[in-house]
């Protein structure tokens, strides 16, 4: 009787959400239609907190990033601790090991630093534009926090990868950009003009994808001048990570613009005197907007796979500014990694922005449809 109970609300339920369908608008419907999908919805949450976490990444990061700390060289994470009501750290000292011949960390308790918020430490500028020294978390001098340990420079791993993943998720994003007005642009030519003008196109098309992807964009990156300044070359990768990245989408809206042209309303459009302009902007983009979204989210996690790769082999992000990629870099070294796991937690955070941008776009794909 339960189960048959449970049966009946279910089909109740289904019952209700097919009757309601004519009520709500196409908006409305892909919203509900992504909102059930709970993986899809976790991934946007986790994506929205660390483009937040990125943009602020000077005010949540406890140390500059690229400060060198002596005393701090290969320091292990740091044990956080509560004492007396209170959360901190307690006093790290380098004590020599005589049967390794190698210096470790050893905590001293008789040294408790208390960890405080919006503490006020080094200078920077909120957003590039307010001047400000407020931090959201840290301990005071002499005290050391390194919640995701150091490198071998005594730099703080954790002010590292949130400044790293500024870089990296920023490349996706305007790389993903730069691709999908390309490919937004080309694929609605190729497909609305069709004849020889889509022959051309296409056939462009082909001969830049034969390129293998990762020897081109080596070859492109290794091209610019090493004595480059930083921010200079951060574009140029971004527009060379765009360079292959809109052929994909352009031949996916080739095919549905090809879809639309021969629909009643486009042939309306003609016959009522509009132009080749007025049709593309006011019926073939907007009806493969949709589309143009999803695939512009299954991209973004490539220009960061790609940037990744780049900077790894060295042709990417150069000093003094970091990426994950090149943060990665020093995880070449399996002796460091084994003796220093901590170095690759770059790596977690490239797989979970990757991870959670996948889960994004197929809550996506679903909405596109909500029919379906």
């Amino acid at each position: 009787m339960a189960e048959e109970t449970k049966t009946a609300e279910r089909i109740d339920l289904e019952s209700d959400a097919k009757e309601d369908v004519g009520e709500l608008s196409q908006g409305q419907l892909m919203v509900r239609r992504f909102m059930q999908s709970k993986l899809s919805v976790f991934g946007g949450v986790v994506i929205i907190l660390i483009y937040l976490v990125v943009i602020f990444a000077d005010f949540v990061a406890p140390y500059y990033y690229d400060q060198q700390m002596s005393d701090g060289i290969w320091a292990p994470p740091t044990k956080i601790r509560f004492r007396g009501g209170k959360l901190g750290v307690y006093e790290a000292k380098t004590v020599l090991n005589e049967v390794t011949f190698e210096f470790e960390f050893v905590e001293d308790d008789s040294i408790f630093h208390p960890i405080k918020l919006f503490l006020r430490s080094w200078d920077y500028k909120l957003l590039g534009v307010f001047p400000t020294n407020i931090h959201l978390f840290g301990v005071e001098a002499p005290g050391i926090a390194y919640i995701w340990g150091a490198d071998k420079l005594g730099r703080d791993m954790f002010s590292r990868v949130i400044r790293g993943g500024q870089i990296s998720m920023t490349i996706g994003f305007f790389g993903t950009a730069i691709s999908l007005i390309l490919g937004s642009i080309i694929g609605t030519a190729s497909g609305y003009l069709g004849g020889n003008a889509d022959n051309l196109i296409q056939r462009g098309m082909e001969l830049i994808s034969s390129f293998p992807q990762i020897p081109l964009w080596a070859a492109l990156a290794g091209a610019l001048p090493q004595n480059m300044p930083v921010l200079q070359r951060f574009f140029l990768i971004t527009i060379i990570l765009s360079f292959l990245g809109w052929i994909g989408l352009a031949r996916q809206v080739r095919g549905k613009v090809m879809a639309y042209r021969a629909n009643d309303y486009t042939s309306a459009a003609r016959a009522a005197g509009a132009g080749h302009m007025y049709i593309i902007l006011n019926h073939m983009l907007p009806n493969a907007a949709s589309h143009i979204a999803v695939v512009a989210a299954m991209s973004i996690p490539a220009m960061i796979g790609a940037e990744v790769a780049l900077s790894f082999l060295g042709l990417g992000i150069q000093p003094p500014l970091v990426s994950w990629g090149s943060l990665l870099r020093i995880a070449q070294n399996v002796t460091a990694v084994i003796q220093h796991p901590w170095e690759m937690i770059p790596a977690v955070a490239v797989i979970v922005a990757v991870a959670c941008f996948n889960f994004l776009s197929d809550g996506m794909r679903d909405a596109v449809d909500p029919y379906g």
